[in-house]
């Protein structure tokens, strides 16, 4: 080739990294690694071994240890005798062990980048430039947690021995994500990394021993899916964080129901990727590179979903197709190459087999007209175009790189294509106009919205899902919450009553003939409240209440599966006007419920002693304190901006949850309400409330202050009968956003296991004793959307 043909094509000539330092540290271990428990290296029980294979080229790295349900018992239990002493550390000796942890990181980054290419396929200009610089500020971040853990967490303890499983995709930064926060927090940790990627932590495992951090503080566990099951199965394991799919995320809900562990779950993701008409197309080409083919589309947010405004679609495709002509598929240890390997067969077929269905299903596909690699795992970057909404390759996460792109008209249906998922992870949104940009992100259900920009992170903000996407968030204040507990030790379990049946004396008086003669009192018949109105109970039965010692009070219906079904449509109905109603108005209204509440405070005391034996009247007083804290807090639980290092500003938004399910406990059963449901339908939630199943009067009387409150239509809506076969229905819904449940173990059990169709949020309450905290109430009803917005001309 001349001088003038170079300079005219400009080709990429080789900029090979080097290899050998990673593959001398593999061979100092002799190529076979052991299990990190106690701060020691052990070979497994049960002496078996799988090899680690490089994607790029098939060729064996080493071979790791395949963790038995015994080793998974040792590091626990290694876990929970550090934690005694972990756990009483002072947050200053934490943050230090911390900054430790980030400075070994920096001072072996290109280790660790190497090492991370080499057993996950990616390319070295994304491990060399974003995932290690990105490790290493997690453990600063959360060092300077530790630190402030004191006087930030007032009030506040670490859970325990903490088991975290994480994916194969980024190996080294979804282990910093997830022990950083736990050991900042005083938790001690047993992770597994993926069956496919281990190796870098691994060599972190050297790093804390490097570091001096005491044994058993940090465990490393290798093996395939029945270690981590064994994990997550451990009776002595009190928070489990797991980071893969939505089918394990299922299969460890339904684990963990009844057990008390903490779980939070990063699941699957089909991000939406919206350019409007006013887009800098150019930009958003280059967006649409970092949103599907960063890391090979292996990413759980990857925008896969591109939705364009009609009038410049193929403009758009013209442009993307260009680009995807100039991207390099090859050696992932080339620094010119820009997508690298994926990290195994199967995964590569899963791929192809998706890819075929989508042109099966009539979607046009488009590739560039050069060739991948015949050996190793690799895959072109695809298009497809004329990609129905319901189709499988626009609705299944196919974690390769794989672009189906759809047409608009409006913003609303734009909005109407990016939440046609059941998924809600993240999106991204192209558009000039800042304030189209703004409104469309508040729409759109998932947990990070990005703004002319796409996979930003970082350790200040927080990151996770909404729906089928998981629960619980990962970086920023919001992350330290999935790794605390109230410190304060909880009351003793009061015992539950038991419905009570009227008694009777041996020898009944006879009736008097005086008796016939008086007028019967006129029967009042307690109804249900739904969509704003009283409706009888579908099933036309009814269940008596009785008072402590046994005398007839009333009845109140039984409410059922299509009492259940009715009430998640009217609180569905009402969502979106009750989200976007302003926050000043959402308190004015819970102020005015208050008022009412008070001018019938006498009423209600006496109907509260009587189903009780309490004081009725300082339950109500303390109930419309509770209320008026509710509306308190309505336009006063602010988000903030993350400092995150870039040009731009990160808003953390709390947002509501959406329809709610709360099943109030036995006792208190006004104070419930206001206390529970009021703190959730003041932060913009809709709600089916289930009454205390002993004293549901009380809840059948506030519905008729409901009612002149001007609480919209659907908001609140109240069904009594059997809590725990209420419960079951709404927790099988899959409209319904989250249940706060408050009974038996064995409906705890129930519960959280029915959560998992569509990976509802639970949250797990005592049947009697002192209610949650309001700061607890506040965090449990709503969840933290994170919107990017850079700056800068």
């Amino acid at each position: 080739m001349t001088l003038t043909e170079l300079m005219e094509t400009l080709p990429y000539g080789p900029a090979p990294e080097a290899a050998q330092p990673a593959l001398d540290w593999l061979k100092a271990h002799q190529g076979k690694f052991g299990l990190f428990i106690g701060g020691k290296w052990r070979d497994p029980a049960s002496q078996e071994w799988f090899a680690t294979l490089n994607p790029a080229n098939a060729q064996k790295l080493a071979e790791v240890a395949q963790a038995s349900a015994a080793d998974v018992d040792e590091a626990v239990k290694a876990a929970r005798k550090a934690f005694i002493g972990w756990s009483q550390t002072p947050g200053h000796v934490r943050a230090r062990y911390l900054y430790a942890m980030a400075r070994q990181v920096q001072k072996h980054a290109r280790l660790f980048a190497v090492l991370e290419t080499l057993d996950n396929g990616k390319p070295i200009r994304e491990t060399r430039d974003i995932d290690i610089p990105l490790v290493a500020r997690h453990f600063y971040y959360h060092a300077g947690w530790a630190q402030l853990m004191e006087s930030e967490l007032a009030g506040y303890a670490p859970l325990g021995v903490v088991g975290q499983i994480i994916p194969w995709n980024f190996p080294l930064l979804m282990l910093s994500w997830k022990i950083a926060p736990a050991l900042a927090m005083g938790n001690t940790v047993v992770l597994k990394p993926a069956e496919f990627t281990p190796l870098t932590a691994l060599l972190f495992a050297e790093i804390c021993q490097n570091i001096g951090l005491p044994p058993g503080v940090v465990n490393i566990i290798t093996g395939d899916g029945k270690t981590g099951a064994a994990l997550v199965e451990h009776p002595g394991v009190d928070k489990i964080a797991f980071t893969g799919s939505t089918e394990v995320g299922r299969l460890i809900r339904k684990a963990t129901a009844g057990s008390g562990k903490k779980l939070s779950l990063e699941l699957g993701g089909k991000s939406p990727f919206l350019v409007f008409e006013d887009a800098d197309l150019d930009s958003a080409v280059e967006g649409v590179v970092d949103a599907i083919w960063f890391n090979q589309g292996q990413v759980c947010c990857a925008g896969s979903r591109l939705l364009v405004q009609e009038g410049i679609a193929e403009r758009m495709y013209a442009k993307l197709r260009a680009r995807m002509e100039k991207l390099r598929v090859g050696n992932p240890l080339d620094k010119a190459v820009d997508i690298g390997a994926i990290v195994a067969p199967v995964q590569l077929q899963k791929i192809q087999h998706l890819v075929q269905k989508g042109v099966e299903e009539g979607a046009r596909l488009w590739q560039p007209s050069w060739a991948v690699p015949s050996e190793g795992c690799f895959y072109p970057p695809t298009l497809f175009t004329e990609v129905a909404p319901a189709s499988t390759i626009a609705q299944e996460e196919i974690f390769g790189p794989v672009l189906a792109a759809l047409t608009f008209r409006t913003p609303e249906e734009a909005v109407r294509l990016a939440n046609n998922t059941r998924y809600g992870l993240a999106a991204s949104i192209w558009s000039e106009d800042i304030n189209l940009a703004l409104d469309i992100a508040t729409q759109i259900k998932a947990g990070t919205i990005w703004i002319n920009s796409t996979n930003l992170f970082d350790a200040a903000s927080g990151f996770g899902g909404y729906r089928e996407s998981g629960f619980g968030r990962e970086g920023g204040k919001e992350g330290l919450w999935e790794y605390v507990k109230k410190a304060e030790s909880p009351s003793p379990k009061a015992q539950s009553r038991k419905t009570r049946a009227p008694s009777r004396s041996a020898k009944e008086t006879p009736l008097q003939p005086e008796t016939f003669s008086l007028q019967p009192p006129i029967d009042r018949t307690a109804k249900l409240f739904i969509g704003g109105r009283q409706a009888r109970p579908d099933s036309g039965y009814s269940k008596a209440v009785y008072a402590p010692d046994g005398q007839l009070l009333g009845e109140v219906g039984l409410g059922n599966r299509k009492d259940i079904r009715n009430a998640v449509e009217a609180a569905r109905a009402a969502f979106e006007g009750w989200r976007k109603t302003s926050a000043h108005n959402r308190a004015q209204i819970l102020y005015f419920l208050a008022e009412n509440l008070s001018e019938r405070a006498e009423e209600f005391g006496h109907r509260i002693h009587a189903q009780t034996g309490q004081d009725g009247r300082a339950e109500v007083e303390t109930a419309l304190e509770a209320l008026f804290t509710a509306a308190a807090w309505a336009d006063k639980y602010e988000g903030v901006v993350h400092p995150t290092p870039i040009r731009n500003v990160t808003l953390a938004i709390p947002e509501p949850i959406g329809v709610m399910g709360i099943l109030c406990p036995d006792d208190q059963p006004l104070l419930a309400l206001a206390r529970l449901a009021g703190t959730a339908l003041a932060l913009g939630n809709t709600l089916v409330v289930v009454p205390s199943p002993l004293a549901p009067l009380v809840a059948t009387d506030f519905y008729q202050v409901l009612e002149t409150s001007d609480i919209p239509a659907g908001t609140f809506n109240i069904v009594t009968g059997e809590r725990d076969e209420l419960a079951k229905t709404l927790a099988e819904h899959d409209d319904v956003d989250a249940v706060w449940y408050t009974g038996p173990q064995a409906g705890h059990v129930l519960v959280e296991r029915a959560s998992a169709g569509n990976m509802k949020r639970t949250w797990m309450l005592l049947p009697s004793g002192p209610l949650p905290d309001t700061d607890e109430i506040l965090r449990q009803a709503t969840q933290v959307k994170n919107i990017w917005v850079p700056y800068g001309a």
